[in-house]
């Protein structure tokens, strides 16, 4: 099996919307590597205040995507380690600064090129599970199975809540409503890979469906698309 025959499902999607816990789920079933596409722009945006790099400066953000030494380590059933420069950062990356740091970051062409090689190998046999916005139109075009997973902002943003109050961080769901659409609103209209369904994706909307259901889903399509 070449890198160009590696069985590739992308799972597109806006934040929140259950992207990386389906596609574990995904991986793991069908055991093939994962990738977290949002996890290395977020240890983009740590790395970024660690060695005192500006985000306006574009050019040494492109050398520093290119070269941190970032990896990711697994745990079973549980959410990847987030590992740079030997040190554990899981919590900073998912911390909600961070995300807004990434989602800025994303918006830079010389940077998101310096991370799409980087990308691209994890696509190795016997397949990959690819978690992003942009995995089925930019980074992985010739998937052979699309998934964009949406769900509404209200929905999106009480997740998002939940997760952050029992982890004893006080945030309002206000707040958090508002963050979600301002963030959609620039993954969307941002001019490099802006957030949209790849051709011929499967579009799903997770609201008010349990996890068991929409894995159920979509495992079902990509065993019919990918004959596995």
């Amino acid at each position: 099996m070449t890198a160009a025959t590696v069985p590739v499902i992308a799972v597109d999607g806006p934040s929140g919307a259950g992207k990386g816990t389906i596609s574990r789920i995904l991986a793991k079933t069908l055991g093939f590597h994962y990738l977290d596409s949002g996890a290395l722009y977020r240890s983009l945006a740590v790395a970024a205040t660690r060695h005192q790099v500006a985000i306006d400066n574009v050019a040494a953000l492109a050398v520093l995507a290119a070269h941190m030494d970032v990896g990711f380590a697994m745990q079973g059933d549980a959410e990847p380690r987030v590992m740079l420069e030997g040190e554990d950062v899981t919590e900073q990356v998912r911390a909600e600064a961070t995300g807004v740091e990434a989602s800025r970051i994303a918006a830079l062409a010389e940077v998101r090129a310096a991370l799409l090689r980087r990308q691209r190998a994890f696509a190795r046999p016997p397949g990959l599970v690819a978690d992003g916005r942009d995995m089925g139109t930019v980074v992985f075009p010739n998937a052979r199975f699309k998934v964009f997973l949406t769900a509404s902002s209200e929905e999106r943003a009480r997740r998002r809540h939940k997760q952050l109050i029992e982890k004893g961080v006080t945030v309002t769901l206000r707040g958090l409503i508002a963050a979600v659409n301002e963030r959609d609103e620039r993954d969307r209209t941002r001019a490099v890979a802006p957030l949209r369904p790849a051709d011929g994706a499967l579009i799903l909307d997770s609201s008010g469906r349990t996890i068991d259901e929409v894995v159920a889903a979509v495992l079902t399509a990509a065993k019919q698309q990918l004959a596995l």
